[in-house]
């Protein structure tokens, strides 16, 4: 029997956040950047109650901050019982460690916090792999620090780690764990090819964007699937399939894992097999939330990890996003004249500058869609022809 009072909940963690104006940037880029690391500390389970940036040239090399600036965040954090304090860039093992035994609380880094929010979405054998081995190679340097810190604070953000025993702070250990996973990796992206062989030459289609811009949504629209969508970051890590027809014309479309800046390379490198879906598509549909003010950022972080992948020269259709959402903005033009970034505005501009095409919908209230399903029955019809000739019929 439970006595009258006692609560079973869990007590949501709270957390400071951390960010540096360095040389070249702006407050309002640091701004943007931490209202992300914010929503990726509310899809971890955490309530951000404070801020603090600082202007340097550089990271302090030990404390990351100004001697200052950290015995500021010190006093917050004792005052107000803070569980967690979280920096907008990656620490190195020398500054969690000093900046630990200064602040006396767990400390997360962007990494980290990305690394524990890809483990808690984890669902399929592929995916946990992934996760795990980038865990690993995250943890690898930082093993002395961190397996000390783990003695002292158990579970919470940040903790969900592949392992926590004793045995496993041995490098060698650790070294010995991610050759396996690496090897498991490369039977289980063995058995993904063999897949994509046998799916035939049939059209595919790949939707890509930032992370939480409703790809998935436009994919249980288009599709007419039950793919796990949310409003929040990383919703989707497992790449789904499914077969659609438009018209008469069959083709398969991919829902991938989203992008974001400063995405630890660990994760990159493991989630390379998952971007196969990207590098073998035939056409690539760019989702881009256009109700996000910072729409430009993350369509440009998009097309630098394309470029890195050496996909831009493939037919793409751009899409605008939840317009049924968006509110007009008033942005400064080149000219440093203010004007109305109305969608009819947004529309015309994007359509003069772009060489490919684009569009403007709502996957959630199902806005334009039927636009868009004519522009895709036109690219994958224009593959399609040259693929199978005698098929005219179809058409």
């Amino acid at each position: 029997m439970i006595e009258k009072g006692f609560s079973t909940e869990k007590k949501q963690e709270t957390a400071v956040l951390v960010g540096l104006v360095l040389q070249g940037q702006t407050q309002a880029l640091v701004d943007e950047h931490l209202d992300e690391l914010e929503f990726l500390a509310e899809t971890a389970g955490a309530k951000s109650v404070k801020r603090f940036v600082q202007g340097m040239e550089k990271p302090n090399p030990k404390t990351f901050l100004g001697s200052g600036k950290i015995n500021e965040v010190k006093k917050y954090v004792d005052e107000f019982e803070i569980d967690m304090v979280i920096f907008d860039d990656e620490l190195n093992p020398a500054q969690i460690r000093n900046i630990e035994r200064i602040l006396e609380c767990k400390i997360l880094d962007r990494s980290n916090l990305i690394l524990d929010i890809f483990a808690s979405r984890a669902r399929t054998a592929h995916a946990k792999t992934q996760v795990e081995l980038a865990q690993y190679q995250y943890l690898l340097p930082r093993l002395t620090n961190l397996w000390t810190h783990l003695s002292k604070q158990k579970g919470g953000i940040g903790m969900k780690g592949p392992g926590e025993t004793e045995i496993e702070t041995d490098r060698r250990v650790i070294r010995d764990k991610i050759t396996l996973l690496k090897n498991k990796l490369k039977l289980i992206d063995k058995q993904k090819n063999t897949q994509r062989q046998n799916r035939g030459k049939m059209v595919r289609v790949a939707l890509i964007g930032y992370t939480n811009v409703g790809k998935s949504t436009l994919m249980n629209a288009i599709s007419k699937s039950d793919v796990f969508a949310e409003n929040k970051l990383f919703a989707t890590l497992d790449t789904t399939v499914r077969k659609v027809v438009i018209g008469n014309l069959p083709f398969l479309l991919s829902d991938t894992v989203g992008f974001i800046r400063k995405l630890p390379h660990q994760l990159v490198e493991s989630f390379k097999s998952t971007l196969d879906e990207v590098t073998e598509a035939d056409i690539l549909v760019h989702v881009v939330d256009v109700a996000s003010s910072n729409y430009k950022d993350q369509l440009d972080v998009v097309n630098q990890t394309l470029a890195e992948l050496k996909v831009l020269n493939k037919p793409t259709l751009l899409v605008f996003n939840k317009i049924d959402i968006y509110k007009e903005r008033v942005d400064l033009d080149i000219g440093e004249e203010y004007i109305e970034d109305s969608l009819e505005h947004l529309k015309q501009s994007w359509a003069k500058k772009l060489s490919y095409p684009c569009i403007f919908i709502s996957a959630e209230d199902k806005t334009n869609l039927e636009a868009f399903r004519k522009k895709m029955y036109q690219m994958v019809k224009k593959i399609h022809v040259k693929r199978y000739p005698f098929n005219d019929y179809l058409y």
